[in-house]
């Protein structure tokens, strides 16, 4: 066995490294006066940097979680590596040879640790497969290359390489380089059947995956056959090196650009990093397999440098479903960055590299270019699954999309949005804004954005229209609150159509059982007016009683209690004249909505494309602001 490394030479390795240069690797690095750098640690995560390195005496030390060392010891906890292993990393970076104690040479290839080994074979492995890539053999993978728009410098740049077909092309290879089927094993390269170990990767397409040290760790492979009965895309499966939520293919080329122009590009797949990168998007990574996830995160983050001060995370999803879907669970896990996040979809649902075959590299550049903030998506998507022509669908909109809105970090966006919102809703803003402030709230207190109960039964606060409960779901009822003013003139509507029903009669039943009520409690009292009919008006007693009879349970008291409420008036007439009143609030309030749906329409309508929709739905808007006007003056 080899002898331990002489104490001399790890000084000389430990004065002669630039713990900055070595750090600069794994973690975005800032000036933070004189002689000292800072930046997000790489042990902890951590929303302001904290993590202070002083190239003067080699040293690193967080001042968040305490983690300190030098330039070896850091190597150790990133690398998961040996003393010795870190000290020979870091020797042959500077070019110094190192001596051991009683006439040793260092450790020989069997001695060297288990992930260094792993590593020497992916290496190999890397080096087979890029030479593979040439042969005859390799003309359907040269072909794929070339029909995606990438000669040989791109592939060289990538490293892509080639899997012979047949059953032991890379076993042989890495036996005759001193490998044992035990080792072998452990790699991720080999399946294993009764005859024991064979090549994962046969007649396919390679790409190496690297971590952020540029060490190959793992491999995706690309069917070319018809008659390969595998997945098109295969990944090396997990190993003590291959940790595909830890990973990001292209970090490597990726990270200097990422920290230099505080972005960061993800795409879904490996042709996608190569179109981006060469197309003049070189901040492109991807996932390996798996969605874009907290351990991505953490990688992001501390190469952004991110704390608050810039830097943008821009996703790129294909435009069908499944793409909406990713993007939305990235919206997911927007929040773990003080970053601004993107997302980029082109409209024909082409990926970068697509994109790059048919329209070159500045269309790649300008799919970055025309990025819209991932809320925005988000909240796009929102509504899309609902019917936005319908008053239902529009509140269940609203009640999917405010705390979307909510969310939103920065204070002087967020009512932007909500105005925006309430544009594509065709809603008025005030409710709109309203129902973000309760998610806003909500969200605050802890509470899930369409949560029912919890701190809004505790306060007793309004259910607000992003409140309303979901299909099919028993409503648990909470006392309006009398200082809505919305709340307040549905009330005093109902006052009036239980106390006084005659005033309800033909023309008027129409108008008051066609009106939407925006509060819960008072809606339901509505429909339990509409279910009485209007055959029952005539007989208040009655009337209130089958009111009572159909309305739930629960509400019953808020019935009983606006049967019996006085009215604000002190003789019949002032009674009649406070009821025309009230209804023609309550009805022009109605015609207001409908307007606002309209305009939403009207908002949404392309008036060149359709030119009789759009002509239709003015005159309609025409009739009922006349008719709005008219109920003004009859009051």
């Amino acid at each position: 066995m080899a002898g331990l490394i002489k104490r001399e030479d790890i000084d000389e390795v430990r004065q002669r490294t630039d713990i900055k240069e070595v750090i600069d690797g794994y973690v975005t690095l800032k000036g933070a006066g004189l002689g000292s750098f800072k930046g997000l640690c790489p042990f902890h995560d951590e929303r302001s940097p904290s993590f202070t390195v002083r190239p003067q005496v080699g040293r690193y030390h967080c001042f968040g979680c305490g983690e300190d060392g030098d330039a070896i010891s850091f190597v150790q906890k990133l690398d998961h590596s040996s003393f010795h292993e870190a000290v020979e990393k870091l020797a042959a970076r500077i070019g110094f040879e190192l001596r051991y104690e009683d006439g040793g040479t260092g450790p020989n290839r069997e001695e060297v640790g288990k992930r260094q080994r792993l590593l020497d074979a992916h290496k190999v492995a890397d080096e087979f497969f890029r030479a593979q890539l040439l042969t005859p053999g390799a003309a359907e993978g040269r072909n794929f290359l070339h029909g995606r728009g990438f000669d040989r410098a791109a592939a060289e740049q990538f490293g892509v390489g080639y899997a012979p077909q047949g059953w032991d092309a890379l076993l042989k290879h890495l036996r005759g380089r001193g490998y044992t089927d035990a080792e072998l094993k452990l790699t991720g390269m080999f399946s294993e059947g009764n005859r024991g170990i064979y090549d994962r990767f046969r007649g396919r397409l390679i790409w190496p995956i690297r971590d952020i040290a540029g060490d190959t760790i793992g491999f995706g492979a690309r069917k070319l056959y018809e008659d390969d009965q595998g997945p098109k895309y295969l990944n090396t499966p997990e190993t003590t090196l291959y940790k595909k939520s830890q990973v990001l293919y292209g970090i490597d080329l990726a990270k200097r650009n990422i920290a230099k122009d505080r972005q960061l590009v993800v795409v879904e797949g490996y042709t996608d990093v190569m179109a981006c990168h060469l197309a003049g998007v070189p901040t492109a990574v991807a996932t390996c397999g798996t969605a874009f996830g907290a351990d991505h995160i953490k990688i992001a983050r501390r190469l952004l440098s991110d704390d608050g001060t810039g830097g943008e995370v821009i996703f790129t999803f294909d435009g069908d479903a499944a793409g909406q879907k990713a993007a939305l669970r990235a919206f997911e896990e927007d929040q773990r960055f003080t970053a601004q996040t993107y997302v980029a979809v082109e409209p024909t649902g082409a990926d970068p590299c697509e994109l790059r075959q048919a329209k070159g590299d500045a269309a790649v550049r300008d799919l970055i270019g025309t990025r819209r903030p991932l809320f925005e998506f988000a909240i796009r998507a929102s509504l899309k699954r609902h019917n936005l022509d319908t008053v239902e669908g529009r509140i269940a909109a609203l009640r999917e999309s405010a705390p979307v809105v909510a969310q939103i970090r920065d204070a002087g966006i967020r009512p932007a949005y909500a105005r925006e919102l309430a544009g594509w809703l065709g809603m008025p803003v005030e409710e709109v804004s309203r129902a973000v402030g309760v998610a806003a709230k909500r969200a605050a207190q802890g509470e899930s954005p369409a949560g029912q109960g919890g701190a809004q039964q505790r306060t007793g606060a309004t259910p607000g229209i992003a409140e309303l409960p979901a299909s099919g779901v028993v409503p648990s009822f909470n006392r309006p609150d009398p200082r809505d003013p919305v709340a307040s003139m549905e009330r005093q509507a109902l006052e009036v159509a239980l106390q006084e029903p005659a005033m309800l009669a033909g023309e008027t039943w129409d108008r008051f059982s066609a009106a939407g009520f925006r509060t819960p409690a008072y809606q339901a009292v509505h429909d339990a007016m509409r279910a009485s009919g209007p055959g029952l008006t005539v007989d208040p007693v009655r009337w209130v009683e089958q009111v009572m009879h159909e309305v739930p349970e629960p509400l019953r008291p808020l019935v009983s209690e606006l049967a019996v409420v006085p009215l604000p008036a002190s003789n019949a007439e002032g009674v009649l004249k406070y009821c025309r009143d009230i209804l023609a609030r309550l009805f022009e309030l109605q015609i207001t909505r409908v307007k606002a749906d309209k305009m939403g329409q009207l908002q949404r309508l392309d008036a060149s494309a359709q030119p009789e929709e759009f002509q239709r739905l003015n005159r309609e808007l025409m009739v009922l602001e006349m008719e709005r006007r008219s109920l003004r003056s009859d009051a």
